[in-house]
C-alpha cells in the first residue's frame, strides 16, 4: 500500500477543490440517490466483501462485521439521504409582499475526514456526510482499516460519487493534517479517533487560523470510559450479560464499550461466580470460527499498553484480579478477557481509557446509591455511553438527573453499546468529543453554512414614515 507524501496531499487537495463548484451546484436530491445506490450495494453487491475485509482486517467475528460493516454502512447512508430531505426542505414562511429562502450552502473549502479502525460504518459515514451536502472531502483512514477501506472506496465509485468529490490518502496523520490544517481553504474535520490526538488537532486548527478563508468547523467523536451502573433493585441476569457484552465485544475495541461498573454489594454476592466463571471461559481466538467470542487486538502496541495496564492494576492493593490478566503474544495479539475488582473509586482503571477487554468493578454499600451516584459523574472526563440497571423508578430518575451530563447517550436496562440508527444518534461531551450527534440532522448541520435570501414585492419609495407625515 502506498503512503503519502506532502506533495500527494497537496495533490488530493487541489482536485478536491478543482470539482468543488460543480459538486456544490448539484441538487442535494442527485447527490442524495449517489448515497441510496451505495446503501445498496453494501446491503447487496458488496456485502460479503465489507464483512469479509473487515473480519481479516480489523478481528471482527461475522456477527461483529455483519452488523456494522454492512448493515450500520447502509443505514448511515439512508438515514442521512432521510435527514437531509428534511434539512433542505426547512424554509421559513412565506408572508405576504416578500418571499425568503434559506440556501443551505456546503463549507467554502474542503473537509478532512480522518477515521479509525474499529469501525468500518464510521469510515464510510464521515466522508459521506460532508459530501452528501456538497462537500469535498480528503479522507485519511487509519492504516489498520486499510482493506475494507479500500472496498467503501470502490462503492463509493461504482455508487456514481463523481472523481475528486472524495479523495482517499493513506499514510501518517500528522503528515497528511499538517499539510491539510495548514491550507487557506480547509474549511473543517471531521474526526474519530482518542482524545488526545484530537486535542491535538484543534491546537493545530488554532495556530493557523489566521490563514484560513473561514472560521474552520471542528467535528469530534473521541474516548469513553463507560459505566455499567446498577441500582439494588436491577435484574441480576441484565446486568451479567451487560456486563459480558459491553465489555468485551470486539475485543473492547469500542468507544462505547463497558470498562467500569458499581454493582451493589447485595448483588455482587448473588452474581460474583457466575461472571468469573463466565468471563474466563469466554472464547479467545480466530475470528473466522464460528465459536469465537474475542477475537486480536488490532496491533502489538495496543497489546503492549493493554499488558501494561493489567501489570499495573495487578500490583495495587485496591485491585483483585478476578479473571484473565494475561496476554499471548505467539501468534496474533491476543489479550483474555480482563476483570479487576477495586475498593478505589478513583484508581486509574475507573479513570482511563485502554481500548481493549479490560473491566473493573467497584462494589458499593446498598444504601449508598445517590452518594454513588456521584462517584460515576466526577470520577473521569469521559462522558460518552452509561448504563443504568434498575426496576425502581424512582432510583432511574434519579440517576437520570444526577448524571444528565455524564454521558451523550444513557441506556435504561441495556448494554452501553450498540446505539440504533434512526434511535439514538451517537456521541458524547467532555473529552468524549463535540456531541454532534452522528447520524442525524444535527451531524448533517454542521457541513453546511446558512444564507438567507428574501425578495421584496413592494419595496418602500420613500424614505420617510408616516409618523413624519404632517
Amino acid at each position: 500500500m502506498a503512503t503519502a507524501d506532502e506533495q500527494s496531499v497537496h495533490d488530493a487537495i487541489d482536485v478536491a477543490l478543482a470539482v468543488q463548484d460543480q459538486w456544490a451546484a448539484t441538487p442535494w436530491w442527485d447527490r442524495a440517490a449517489i448515497f441510496l445506490r451505495a446503501a445498496d450495494l453494501a446491503a447487496g453487491k458488496y456485502r460479503d466483501e465489507l464483512v469479509a475485509t473487515t473480519m481479516l482486517g480489523q478481528s471482527k467475528t461475522f456477527h461483529q462485521a455483519e452488523i456494522e460493516a454492512t448493515c450500520e454502512v447502509a443505514d448511515f447512508f439512508r438515514y442521512n439521504a432521510y435527514n437531509a430531505q428534511k434539512i433542505y426542505s426547512d424554509q421559513p414562511q412565506a408572508l405576504q409582499g416578500d418571499t425568503t429562502y434559506l440556501d443551505h450552502r456546503p463549507l467554502e473549502g474542503f473537509v478532512l475526514a480522518m477515521t479509525p479502525f474499529n469501525f468500518t460504518a464510521i469510515a464510510s459515514n464521515l466522508p459521506a456526510t460532508a459530501a452528501l451536502m456538497g462537500n469535498v472531502v480528503v479522507w485519511k483512514p487509519a492504516e489498520k482499516s486499510a482493506y475494507s477501506n479500500a472496498v467503501l472506496m470502490e462503492l463509493f465509485e461504482e455508487a456514481g460519487l463523481p472523481p475528486g468529490v472524495i479523495n482517499l490518502v493513506h499514510g501518517s496523520g500528522e503528515l497528511v493534517s499538517d499539510v491539510a490544517m495548514a491550507h487557506r481553504d480547509f474549511a473543517g474535520l471531521s474526526f474519530t479517533g482518542s482524545a488526545g490526538v484530537f486535542q491535538t488537532l484543534w491546537k493545530k486548527a488554532g495556530n493557523n487560523i489566521e490563514t484560513y478563508r473561514s472560521f474552520p468547523r471542528i467535528v469530534g467523536e473521541t474516548g469513553g470510559k463507560n459505566a455499567v451502573v446498577a441500582h439494588p433493585s436491577a435484574n441480576d441476569d441484565a446486568v451479567r450479560v451487560a456486563l459480558i457484552r459491553g465489555a468485551y465485544e470486539y475485543q473492547g475495541q469500542k468507544c462505547s464499550a463497558a470498562s467500569r461498573s458499581y454493582i451493589p454489594q447485595s448483588m455482587w454476592d448473588r452474581i460474583k461466580d457466575d461472571l468469573v466463571d463466565t468471563v474466563e471461559s469466554l472464547p479467545v481466538g480466530d475470528i473466522a470460527s464460528h465459536e469465537a467470542f474475542v477475537g486480536a487486538v488490532i496491533d502489538e502496541a495496543a497489546l503492549r499498553k493493554l499488558e501494561q495496564a493489567i501489570n499495573e492494576a495487578k500490583a495495587l492493593e485496591s485491585h483483585e484480579l478476578l479473571a484473565g490478566g494475561t496476554v499471548d503474544d505467539s501468534k496474533g495479539w491476543f489479550v483474555r478477557p480482563t476483570m479487576f475488582r477495586t475498593t478505589d473509586p478513583y484508581a486509574f482503571t475507573m479513570e482511563q481509557e485502554f481500548f481493549g477487554p479490560l473491566l473493573t468493578i467497584y462494589v458499593y454499600e446498598d444504601d449508598d446509591w445517590e452518594d454513588m451516584l456521584g462517584l460515576v459523574d466526577t470520577s473521569t472526563n469521559y462522558a460518552l455511553t452509561l448504563s443504568v440497571f434498575a426496576q425502581d423508578q424512582v432510583a432511574i430518575s434519579q440517576a437520570l438527573d444526577r448524571l444528565r451530563n455524564a454521558a451523550g447517550m444513557t441506556y435504561i436496562n441495556d448494554k452501553p453499546t450498540g446505539a440504533l440508527m434512526g434511535q439514538v444518534a451517537f456521541g458524547g461531551g467532555r473529552a468524549s468529543g463535540t456531541n454532534d450527534k452522528t447520524g442525524s440532522e444535527l451531524a448533517l448541520q454542521r457541513w453546511i453554512s446558512g444564507r438567507f435570501i428574501r425578495e421584496n414585492y413592494s419595496p418602500a419609495t420613500d424614505w420617510r414614515y408616516e409618523y413624519m407625515a404632517e
